[in-house]
């Protein structure tokens, strides 16, 4: 496979932006768009047709955390825009509804429908609370080969909680979290990301005059971190400190924006999409 540097994927994203595609970016202003609130568009087995569904993890919160949303973080904007990216930029069939917008989804933990997801993602997980049957539901869902992606929590405080949930469901003596080096193939799958970089929200990136860390100090590093099953694969991917999903969300709300983070926002997801379904 030829592997792109994201610089090409700059230029060609970009260039989408002036095109009229069938799909549709949705843009939202730096307060929020007329997508929030919308209800969870909870997955049914008609959704899943072989074609690529965007999933996302519905779950409790227990807690707050400033600018999280809990379950529905930037959802559904994200979700969409990715979607739509995805489709563009690879060979990727992506399930289009009947409005021609793809059809991403919501699957509760303990949907059997779960098992039908490449990858699952997640957001502001410092917030959550498993019940007993997610956890069991999830760990099945994660050793049969299924993928998890947890994005955008910020800070010791919601590290410290989302280690414990996850502990529950893959215990850590033998599935131990570490460190993801940026040499590992899932950086490479397609682009070349020779790092995990630090990406405010569009609101905090406005109010801040530019600042990327979200808590300050206790938010200054981003932790790349996983978990992989016992023959290695990665089973989880944990960008924490950065807000990956913004780069989708929001690419169509500010140029400057667009450019400095979007690109790398995009060769991440769809390096992460490809190692998903194809190990």
């Amino acid at each position: 496979m030829v592997r792109r540097p994201v610089a090409s994927l700059a230029v060609v994203a970009f260039a989408m932006t002036a095109i009229a595609y069938a799909q549709r970016i949705w843009v939202g202003g730096p307060t929020g768009g007329f997508w929030r609130g919308r209800p969870a568009s909870f997955a049914v087995r008609t959704d899943f047709d072989g074609s690529f569904n965007y999933c996302r993890g519905y779950f409790t919160s227990v807690t707050r955390e400033p600018s999280g949303g809990g379950w529905g973080t930037d959802y559904p904007g994200a979700d969409n825009n990715f979607s739509v990216r995805l489709a563009e930029l690879t060979y990727v069939r992506v399930k289009l509804n009947a409005d021609s917008q793809p059809a991403h989804v919501v699957v509760r933990l303990d949907d059997p429908l779960l098992a039908r997801c490449p990858l699952l993602f997640m957001e502001d997980v410092g917030t959550i609370r498993f019940s007993d049957g997610e956890v069991e539901a999830l760990r099945n869902y994660l050793l049969k080969g299924g993928f998890l992606w947890v994005d955008d929590f910020w800070g010791s405080y919601a590290w410290d909680r989302w280690v414990a949930e996850i502990a529950r469901v893959l215990p850590p003596h033998r599935y131990p979290i570490v460190d993801i080096a940026t040499d590992h193939p899932i950086m490479h799958t397609l682009y070349d990301v020779k790092a995990m970089p630090q990406v405010p929200s569009i609101r905090h990136w406005y109010q801040s005059g530019g600042q990327t860390s979200e808590r300050g100090s206790d938010s200054a590093v981003v932790t790349f971190r996983g978990i992989s099953d016992e023959q290695g694969r990665l089973m989880i991917v944990m960008t924490h400190n950065t807000d990956i999903a913004d780069t989708w969300e929001r690419e169509g709300d500010n140029r400057e924006y667009f450019e400095r983070f979007s690109p790398e926002g995009y060769a991440i997801g769809v390096n992460f999409i490809l190692y998903a379904m194809t190990h």
